[in-house]
């Protein structure tokens, strides 16, 4: 039902896929970006049921407590401090190892201002778990949804880094000013 319903929104507000996700991965850790707004969480989460795409997602705690708190992990997030380091990684590494199927979504930037380098947390949890990196871009100029082929990590972070760059520097975000064409 669900699905349906977000199909309808994005269909009535002129929002489109331009290129699938890469539904054959059974482990991944996504990345979506620009994040410049709110809003790119409501149509990163419509996205995902109209695609169907199995992902849950890391957010900031903040966003757990209160009273939409039940909301946030109804959707499948899991909440991070962002301010304690520990073990956030072998966690998440953990998790991947111990099911079968595992993808969890975060974004690179970490926060919706301008940001002059990603946050390597992404990374090491993939590296660490041994799963491909699928970028996720949302891109407000054109009004669509686009999806890497999935990234097999090589180690060097600077290479890596270059191929995540490039994806995301056609794409713009709600505030442009905030989003990743810089890099």
């Amino acid at each position: 039902m669900f699905r349906a319903i977000a199909k309808l929104i994005l269909s009535l507000t002129g929002w489109r896929v331009a290129n699938p996700f890469p539904s054959d991965v059974k482990k991944h850790v996504t990345i979506v970006g620009p994040h410049t707004s709110a809003w790119d969480f409501i149509i990163g989460v419509l996205f995902r049921s109209a695609e169907q795409i199995n992902v849950k997602f890391l957010g900031k705690e903040e966003l757990f407590k209160g009273p939409f708190g039940f909301l946030f992990r109804w959707l499948g997030g899991y909440p991070v401090d962002r301010f304690n380091k520990s073990n956030l990684v072998d966690s998440v590494v953990s998790v991947f190892n111990a099911k079968e199927e595992f993808g969890i979504a975060l974004s690179p930037e970490g926060t919706r201002k301008r940001v002059d380098k990603l946050r390597t947390g992404f990374y090491y949890i993939a590296l660490k778990a041994d799963v491909p990196v699928i970028m996720a871009g949302i891109d407000y100029e054109r009004k669509v949804a686009v999806f890497s082929e999935p990234l097999v990590l090589t180690g060097d972070i600077e290479v890596d880094f270059e191929k995540i760059h490039a994806f995301y520097r056609p794409i713009v975000g709600k505030n442009p000013e905030n989003d990743m064409r810089h890099f």
